[in-house]
């Protein structure tokens, strides 16, 4: 199942293993590839780039729910204020890794960054969670909100049956799957796409809200900071959602090879798309309070919805099926890039070795995308989704934090590496202890859920030792194994 790095070899059927210790020589250096060597080819532009950041973060939420932060908040102004800390805490963590994405020319993002800086076992430990839990998890829940979104204008009047959005999620997931193992191109052609409808429902959003505040309706930003006092522990909570929601920043170094330029396009791409989606969630969170209160904004199930219905009429059908849309490009954001890091894992020799395989004729890491496809299809159907997500949701910050401090650690460890952009060192120490405190934070808030998440991590650490560092494993084990 699991295998230590070895040299390259080619496969019976139409897949080529890519080059042994994460090693592409064509994405590395610049040199062409081998004769007979098949590479994932270098297709994402800046644009592309930027499609993959802003089409990852920009998901259901914004749409849906973003009474988390005003709930912790207590007021309308300090709510608008972390939405604003957040992004600007987001962009210093983009920016970090910027850094790492322009010093480390490879793909796998957390991965990658973990396995360079502090070595195998943490980074083993990393893509462990990720493949078992955190990211079928993560597929099948935005994939549910796309299921139920799709057919909301066919059940206005009634409850959408369970079934019928767990079907069209299904569908919505092979549909995922299938594209991002046929073609790379078409994979970011269609995220692009996407990336413009949710900048449209953003901005169907937006235009009406400034007419609104044109108009003069600014009564509920009104002393904005009064309300209900916010509690020393709803602060970080709010922050903590402020952070969730903008999380997706990461996804480009997910697939740092195959990015032209990446010296000078990851940090343009991450820089501009931080700043559009910065932007659009401020201002759209100030078009909501230009026509719900803060007390009907609380009470709503889907606050885009209740929007539209106030000034659109009909026309606010159209918000659920824009949502629905948001919410696929999220789904093939996340599985473009995350089957990146199953590929390098695989390349490194920390996942079994078909992962590491890529089609001949397409170009495209067949197998490390469609590996996802069982997994998230258990979890839709079978498991409590959103009680995972709380066990792990700390996962996802620790891993964050550790990666950032990493970078601190490079600085010491390989001064004289290259790094064609870098950033003061005031951000990744702010950054990284913003990380861990939230971690901190979730233990004490949250015991009971994060004591289960991390007694989950954990299990990654026998799972190392057991797969890849025991030589001598016996023939009943290998043969269990499949060797």
């Amino acid at each position: 199942m699991f295998r230590k790095a070895a040299l390259p070899t080619v496969s019976n059927g139409s897949y080529l293993q890519g080059q042994a210790n994460g090693k592409l020589s064509s994405m590395e250096s610049g040199q062409p590839a081998q004769e007979g060597k098949v590479v994932l080819k270098k297709k994402v532009t800046l644009l592309r780039g930027i499609s993959i950041i802003i089409g990852t973060i920009i998901g259901a939420g914004i749409f849906i729910s973003p009474k988390g932060i005003l709930k912790n908040t207590g007021s309308v102004g300090m709510s608008l204020t972390v939405w604003t800390v957040c992004g600007i805490l987001s962009l210093f963590g983009a920016l970090c890794y910027a850094e790492l994405g322009t010093c480390i020319k490879k793909s796998g993002g957390h991965y990658t960054y973990i396995l360079e800086a502090f070595g195998p076992l943490p980074a083993f430990v990393r893509v462990w969670v990720e493949l078992l839990i955190i990211r079928p998890a993560a597929t099948a829940v935005i994939s549910l909100a796309f299921g139920r979104y799709i057919l909301e204008p066919f059940f206005m009047q009634c409850e959408i049956p369970e079934l019928a959005i767990k079907l069209i999620t299904a569908v919505g997931i092979t549909l995922v799957m299938v594209l991002n193992s046929t073609s790379v191109s078409w994979s970011a052609r269609i995220q692009m796409f996407l990336t413009f409808c949710k900048l449209v429902a953003i901005l169907i959003i937006v235009v009406p809200g400034v007419i609104q505040l044109i108009k003069g309706e600014t009564q509920n930003f009104k002393n904005a900071f009064a309300g209900n006092d916010a509690s020393v522990m709803g602060l970080p909570l709010a922050f903590y959602s402020g952070m969730y929601a903008y999380s997706g920043w990461f996804y480009l170094n997910f697939v740092t090879e195959e990015v032209e330029n990446p010296e000078k396009n990851i940090p343009l791409a991450i820089c501009i798309s931080m700043i559009i989606v910065t932007v659009g969630y401020v201002l759209t969170n100030v078009a909501y309070f230009t026509t719900i209160s803060a007390g009907e904004l609380l009470l709503s199930k889907a606050v885009a919805v209740t929007f539209a219905e106030r000034l659109m009429g009909n026309f606010s059908l159209a918000v659920p099926v824009f949502v629905a849309l948001s919410c696929f490009g999220s789904m093939n954001g996340g599985i473009f890039a995350v089957s990146r890091m199953f590929f390098v894992a695989s390349r490194e020799g920390h996942l079994p070795e078909i992962l590491s395989m890529i089609h001949v004729r397409k170009h495209t890491p067949l197998p490390a995308v469609i590996v996802l496809h069982p997994l998230t299809m258990i979890m839709l159907f079978n498991g409590d989704l959103y009680s995972l997500l709380n066990f792990l949701s700390f996962a996802r910050w620790l891993f964050i934090g550790l990666v950032v401090a990493g970078l601190i650690y490079l600085r010491y460890k390989r001064p004289d590496m290259p790094r064609p952009f870098k950033v003061p060192l005031f951000i990744p120490a702010l950054f990284s202890f913003t990380c861990l405190f939230m971690v901190a934070l979730s233990l004490y808030s949250d015991p009971v859920n994060t004591g289960i998440g991390f007694a989950i991590t954990l299990t990654g650490i026998p799972a190392y030792y057991l797969f890849i560092v025991w030589d001598n494993k016996p023939k009943w084990f290998r043969k269990l194994l499949g060797k």
